[in-house]
């Protein structure tokens, strides 16, 4: 790849969101793909070392994924993704917190709304996810646990599934 793509993480403490855009060398069902199918949302949806797993997924209105991510020692951390509206290859809504293996959400963690749209570019496709928290102290809680770090290492590991998608 010669040309740097777009990749923007801006944080809008006024409106308790975060906007994650990202650019991706790939067609847009590819990337769609990506974000709702769950054998490959689990190579790539969690920071390296860890892997994401799937308990259960069903990709509709109504539907959920329930996943964990899985570190090299062993540790799971559960999470929830209650989906509200898709609107297939253009975007998706949904509500996602933390939980436990049963999928019960932890009332002691955020949980946010995620509004994630695909826009095919020229020879890319754009991601924008808008993050919206309930509050801002829900919103400093997640930068502290290290979202932008652990997103951008996840964003990176797709980037290098569509490049071997793309073979």
């Amino acid at each position: 790849m010669t040309a740097k793509l777009l990749f923007d993480f801006l944080v809008d403490q006024e409106k308790n969101t975060i906007t994650v855009r990202r650019e991706f060398a790939a067609g847009r069902q590819l990337v769609w793909d990506c974000h709702t199918k769950s054998e490959l949302l689990e190579q790539w949806f969690a920071p390296k070392p860890w892997k994401a797993r799937t308990k259960s997924m069903d990709f509709r209105e109504g539907g959920h994924w329930h996943y964990a991510m899985c570190g090299p020692d062993g540790e799971e951390h559960w999470g929830r993704m209650d989906y509200i509206s898709i609107q297939p290859i253009e975007s998706y809504k949904g509500w996602d917190g933390f939980c436990d293996a049963e999928g019960e959400l932890n009332a002691q963690l955020p949980r946010a709304e995620w509004h994630s749209t695909f826009e095919e570019l020229s020879d890319t496709t754009q991601v924008q996810t808008v993050v919206t928290y309930q509050s801002l102290a829900d919103l400093e809680t997640v930068i502290q646990m290290g979202m932008k770090e652990g997103l951008s290492m996840a964003l990176d590991q797709l980037e290098e599934l569509l490049d071997n998608l793309k073979k």
